[in-house]
């Protein structure tokens, strides 16, 4: 049987597997104070999973410290923003030392203000985390916004936290102009980016068992020329080199953070064989599986 990732499609399934107490009785939407827990010398440490909803967090360091998100690594930040979209690989490892504010929430927690809102927002990018770094100042000025989230949401239950969604709404705008305050990349919104929107966040769903440019091609009802001339417009990139990539992306993750097999990686990732794999994995990292291992540890 060949081994899969945890997927968790609930706020509280995922809560019950992380050290921190808590869970909510919205399953749409739930806010987490992140302060470090009593064994000081603990160290926290997710393998490769994925979610079905969104996640977003303020943190500031109280300490030394080492976050991984995924492929986004931080050596001792003093604060930052960490934006994560549903369905991506993730994983996380950091010591007991972050405080700050930590959001959950489903795209049905703005389904009382308009279907399809949270889609507007850039900050969450559907191919990989999206981290800003800073110091602690600007922490001080954002912590204000989330906390009128958070005051909200303590404050109000029978509503089913109205009262803190809207406040949600305001802090995700204010956040998107503070990205673009500090010249994140936004894509526009022509023919071409949101067919490679599509195409992206395809990939996401069937990159194991679809390889080619033209398997998305057909699911997007277009010719495969045609995908390959707007990705490249519109990323500079050629199409299958985002699909390649993304198989990359999970295949470090699944080396550098599980003690799986590499022969069963190989497998779960769907190659012929652990030599194939091992061939591809060199050619995008620059080292064998077992040597890539032995370096991350």
């Amino acid at each position: 049987m060949r081994p899969t990732l945890p997927f968790y499609t609930e706020i509280n399934d995922f809560l019950a597997s992380i050290p921190w107490p808590g869970r909510t009785e919205n399953p749409d939407f739930y806010c987490l104070r992140l302060c470090p827990l009593e064994e000081p010398q603990v160290s926290v440490y997710r393998p490769p999973f994925k979610r079905a909803f969104y996640f977003f967090a303020l943190l500031f360091n109280s300490g030394k410290v080492n976050v991984s998100y995924g492929e986004e690594e931080v050596e001792n930040p003093d604060s930052y923003l960490v934006f994560h979209s549903p369905n991506l690989v993730y994983s996380f490892a950091h010591n007991n030392a972050l405080k700050g504010y930590i959001i959950y929430f489903k795209p049905e927690a703005f389904s009382f203000f308009r279907p399809g809102f949270h889609q507007q927002f850039t900050l969450f990018d559907q191919f990989r985390t999206n981290l800003f770094r800073f110091d602690h100042a600007t922490f001080s000025q954002l912590a204000p916004h989330f906390e009128a989230v958070f005051s909200a949401y303590e404050q109000s239950v029978r509503d089913k936290h109205l009262e803190a969604r809207l406040k949600l709404l305001g802090l995700l705008c204010h956040l998107e102009g503070f990205a673009l305050e500090r010249n994140q990349k936004v894509l526009p919104t022509g023919r071409q980016q949101l067919l490679m929107r599509d195409f992206i966040q395809l990939i996401e769903s069937n990159y194991i068992h679809k390889r080619s440019v033209k398997e998305y091609a057909d699911l997007l009802s277009v010719t495969a020329n045609y995908l390959s001339q707007c990705v490249k417009q519109a990323s500079g990139r050629n199409a299958l080199s985002f699909i390649t990539e993304r198989v990359a992306a999970e295949a470090r993750s699944l080396v550098r953070y599980t003690d799986m097999e590499i022969s069963r990686i190989a497998y779960q990732l769907e190659f012929s064989d652990p030599t194939s794999f091992g061939k591809f994995f060199k050619k995008h990292t620059g080292l064998s599986p077992s040597a890539f291992r032995r370096q991350h540890r």
